[in-house]
C-alpha cells in the first residue's frame, strides 16, 4: 500500500491531522510532510514503545516539530485539547482494536471541525463486512455522515464527514 496515494487526496498544507494508532508511522511521516511546516499531525497510541519509536523515526526524517506523538489511556484518546480543531482524521486498521468503537467515534467527532473528514479503513482479512458496517453505524451515531467509499486495496473504507462548514 502506498501511503502517499492513500492519504494525499485529503491533505493540504497547514491543516491539523489526527491519527489514532499510528504504529511505527507508516502514514504519519507522509502526513507530516504533506501538512508542511505550518501543519500538525497528532498521533495517539496506547503503547509507549510505539510512541518512542515513532518519535525517533520522525526526528530522523526532520519531521518531529510538525508532530505531536502522544500516549492515550486504555479508556480515552485524551483529545480534550483538540476539541473542534482537527481538519482530517485517519483511522487505518485501528477501530477493530478499540474496546469501544462508539466511544472512539464520539471522541474523534468531538475533535473534528465542522466539515472535517475521517478516513476509516479496516483490513478485509481481519474485519468482516458486517463488522465494518457496524463501525460505520457507530460513527453515524456520533454524528458523522458517509461522504464516500474510497477504494483502498485489501481494505474496506469509508470517508466520514462531520456536518457543517469550517
Amino acid at each position: 500500500m502506498d501511503p502517499v496515494a492513500t492519504v494525499k487526496p485529503y491533505l493540504r498544507e497547514g491543516i491539523t491531522v489526527l491519527e489514532p494508532g499510528p504504529g511505527m508511522g507508516f502514514f504519519t511521516l507522509e502526513m507530516a510532510r504533506q501538512v508542511g511546516a505550518s501543519g500538525r499531525v497528532v498521533a495517539v497510541d496506547i503503547q509507549p514503545r510505539m510512541i518512542a519509536g515513532l518519535k525517533r523515526r520522525l526526528a530522523k526524517a526532520g519531521l518531529l516539530e510538525r508532530t505531536d506523538a502522544r500516549l492515550a489511556s486504555s479508556d480515552s484518546l485524551g483529545l480534550q485539547d483538540l476539541r473542534g480543531k482537527v481538519d482530517f482524521a485517519f483511522a487505518m486498521a485501528v477501530v477493530h482494536e478499540m474496546p469501544n468503537s462508539s466511544r472512539f467515534f464520539a471522541e474523534v467527532a468531538e475533535a473534528m471541525k465542522p466539515g472535517a473528514t475521517l478516513l476509516l479503513a479496516e483490513p478485509s482479512g481481519h474485519v468482516t463486512k458486517a463488522a465494518f458496517e457496524a463501525e460505520v453505524q457507530d460513527a453515524a451515531a456520533a454524528g458523522l455522515e458517509v461522504a464516500g467509499r474510497p477504494v483502498i486495496r485489501r481494505n474496506q473504507a469509508a470517508l466520514l464527514k462531520k456536518p457543517g462548514t469550517a
